[in-house]
């Protein structure tokens, strides 16, 4: 290869982002530069790694994809390799549609792609990467697939059962990490909450985070994910006594209806959410609570869309997302369910839905108004620093503003006054 400089460019989520670290840390290990850049058309080769979940997430992959084989056949570059989820789903597809890829993998094949480009894969490397984010916050990804059988969803599809990784590695991993400056380290998984079910035979979320806890370096420590049937209640007391822990609580429900949540398959009743959300608010008093919805799932009537709007309007979720029903291939509801709600009113409920989270957040963030928080800096976009709180988690939770005027330094914490509100964003001073 004339070339020896490699470009990832990264689709997706941040366990994509995680397989993306991983990978170009054994790629400079092989003596090649590398890049991670949407942009970088200047290395030999590039290697996309894709999203495969929902229709929109396909959509910007192959866009991506066709993209650069635009620039390939301009000769721009000599060589084009996909990864990741759309490969590993839709991988005959690809090969028929876009043969101008010279190779795909799939998302496990890490030792395949580094011998395509002639690095052998290095085990003493496991727990190392090349880190993508800002630098002082990280993503430790604790485990692989799921086993859990929502109706809708594809990841055990594309990535397969749920596989934990050992205490010690990613302990190993996490002190990696820390050497390196990052003073926020978000733990992710398709579900945290099953952590160490297949490994140990019992969940060990507790325990992995006492363990990180020790390491001594981390400000804070981030959970994602946390599945609401079979919550491990041992964090609630773990959260609320530890400091280092961010009183932030990421437990997408999906819905609250009895009828849709079983058609959903998603193994957990109203009551039983009810339940769990009382408990986590009761136990942890100021956590930032986040969940995430479905509207126009197959069967969602306008009565349990009502209903879904009533309980987002009486528990008052602190942080809330939701998304539009993807009729998934390979999915429950793909093979026994019809997509029978048109795309307007999945768009018309998806509307109300975040315009009713949008009066909550700005009720809420009005009451922020003179409090003083403490905020890490992420850095600066025009006349102003962008910070978050512990209760925002980098790229879909609101930041805090604060004016360039009080030179502050990216990666830094500092204690921020309140001084203006809007729906989903702050403002404040330095104090």
């Amino acid at each position: 290869m004339k070339n020896k400089k490699i470009n990832i460019v990264t689709l997706g989520c941040s366990k994509n982002l995680v397989d993306s670290e991983k990978l170009l840390k054994q790629i400079q290990a092989g003596g090649y530069s590398i890049s991670h850049n949407i942009d970088d058309y200047s290395a030999g080769t590039v290697i996309i790694n894709t999203c495969g979940f929902i229709n929109d997430a396909k959509e910007e992959s192959i866009d991506m994809i066709l993209r650069f084989v635009r620039a390939k056949e301009a000769g721009q570059f000599e060589n084009l390799y996909v990864i990741g989820c759309l490969s590993e789903r839709y991988m005959t597809d690809l090969k028929t549609e876009i043969p101008e890829v010279n190779k795909y993998f799939g998302v496990h094949d890490i030792v395949g792609i580094l011998k395509e480009i002639g690095i052998n894969f290095r085990q003493d490397l496991s727990t190392q990467r090349i880190i993508t984010s800002p630098g002082h916050f990280a993503y430790l990804k604790v485990s692989e697939g799921c086993d859990r059988s929502c109706a809708f969803c594809a990841i055990p599809v594309i990535r397969g059962k749920y596989i934990s990784r050992p205490i010690d590695d990613l302990v190993e991993e996490a002190k990696q990490l820390s050497t390196k400056g990052v003073k926020e380290l978000i733990l992710i998984a398709q579900d945290l909450s099953y952590y160490g079910l297949d490994l140990y035979k019992t969940r060990k979320l507790p325990e992995l985070i006492s363990e990180l806890l020790k390491i001594g370096s981390f400000e804070w420590i981030r959970l994602h994910y946390l599945y609401p049937a079979n919550f491990p209640l041992e964090l609630i007391p773990l959260i609320k006594e530890n400091p280092g822990i961010c009183r932030y609580i990421d437990i997408p429900i999906q819905h609250i209806n009895d009828k849709m949540l079983e058609m959903m398959k998603r193994s957990h009743s109203r009551s039983e959410t009810e339940t769990i959300l009382n408990k986590l608010r009761k136990g942890i008093p100021g956590a930032c609570i986040r969940t995430t919805l479905i509207v126009g799932h197959p069967g969602e009537t306008e009565e349990e869309f009502r209903e879904l709007k009533e309980f987002v309007k009486e528990f008052r979720f602190d942080r809330l997302g939701a998304f539009k029903y993807s009729h998934e291939d390979g999915t429950f509801s793909f093979s026994n369910y019809t997509d029978d709600i048109p795309d307007d009113i999945k768009e018309s409920r998806l509307a109300e839905i975040m315009e009713l989270q949008q009066i909550i957040s700005a009720e809420n963030n009005e009451k922020l108004v003179g409090q003083v928080l403490k905020v890490i800096i992420d850095g600066r976009e025009g006349n102003f620093y962008t910070g978050r709180t512990e209760y925002d988690s980098p790229e879909v939770d609101q930041e805090v503003l604060i004016p360039v005027e009080y030179d502050l330094k990216p990666g830094s914490f500092c204690q921020v006054k309140i001084t203006k509100s809007t729906d989903f964003d702050l403002f404040g001073k330095p104090v």
